[in-house]
């Protein structure tokens, strides 16, 4: 009796160990760890645009327009909570990352205004605050590449069997990975003009 209450035991144990449920717990973590970064990263672009806007303001008042876009789009960012709850929404993941590519879409305007001002791109601080939102975008993009393998990891781990009877035991599901808008758009090369409007006349 004692040696079939040993069998059992040991069997139990070892099937406790290979049912998934701590390789969850520590991909979730890596997860949550990982989109800490992203949102850090996001955060140090959202502090960097109020001094790009009034850097670019002091040179070119007249293009309200871009620049009052850049605001609103950061005002936007700032309004979204991105708690690592957005993680198990898949809704509010799309909100969040649909404000981020709306600022992206707002600073790609207002770069491209820029080239207009040849003063303000030989400006010291302009050049300065380029430098950081440039080393940011990169930043953000490793962030992101760490994040989105997390993800992948950890649903395939909560798809795969036997692991995937665990997660449905606990309510463990499929998290969403930062996607592309629009693949279409992205397919067709950019143009390049070289045509550059000329500069404003003072």
């Amino acid at each position: 009796m004692r040696k079939i209450l040993t069998v059992l035991a040991a069997l139990a144990s070892l099937s406790l160990t290979n049912c998934g449920y701590n390789a969850i717990q520590s991909e979730d973590e890596q997860i949550k760890g990982n989109w800490s970064e992203v949102v850090n990263q996001y955060q140090r672009r959202a502090d960097l645009v109020p001094n790009l806007v009034n850097s670019v303001k002091g040179f070119a008042q007249q293009e309200k327009d871009v620049l009052l876009g850049v605001t609103n789009a950061r005002a936007k960012v700032g309004s979204i909570q991105a708690t690592p709850e957005v993680l198990n929404d898949p809704a509010a993941f799309q909100k969040f990352q649909a404000a981020q590519s709306e600022l992206s879409s707002a600073l790609s305007r207002l770069l491209v205004v820029t080239e207009n001002y040849p003063q303000l791109k030989s400006d010291a601080l302009f050049k300065d605050l380029m430098s950081q939102l440039e080393g940011t975008e990169n930043r953000i993009t490793v962030a992101r590449n760490r994040y989105i393998k997390a993800v992948q990891d950890y649903n395939v781990t909560v798809r795969s069997f036997p692991t995937n009877l665990t997660a449905m035991a606990f309510g463990y599901k499929e998290k969403p990975n930062f996607s592309v808008e629009n693949e279409k758009a992205i397919s067709i090369a950019p143009k390049v003009d070289f045509n550059a409007a000329p500069a404003p006349s003072k």
